[in-house]
């Protein structure tokens, strides 16, 4: 299977969505709240804590407080979000790489 290319900050919310079994919903409304990704797994429940609430209610319940709605208008995943932009990504790549061949030829002249 081909490994796609995404920056760094969409990959960690794709492995978040996977690691605590989240949907595209609340991934999407972490990510209006700002929340850090990396923080998650203090946010999430555990059996030797069981006052808190399964991570994806958690998140359902701080966005209702306070964008006063039960979820966005319109939800979009993130490879959603990815895909308008893979072009943008691979000119940038070709025009990076064109340029350092043009740079290699320079020094070699030289």
């Amino acid at each position: 299977m081909k490994k796609k290319n995404h920056p760094v900050h969409f990959g960690i919310w794709i492995e978040v969505r996977k690691r605590f079994r989240l949907s595209d919903c609340q991934i999407q409304m972490a990510r209006e709240l700002g929340l850090n990704p990396e923080k998650f797994g203090s946010l999430g429940a555990n059996p030797h804590e069981p006052w808190k609430a399964p991570l994806g209610q958690f998140i359902e319940e701080i966005y209702e407080k306070k964008f006063k709605r039960e979820r966005p208008a319109v939800v979009v995943s993130i490879e959603q979000l990815i895909e308008p932009q893979e072009p943008k990504w691979q000119k940038r790549r070709k025009s990076k790489l064109a340029q350092a061949k043009e740079e290699l030829q320079l020094e070699t002249e030289t």
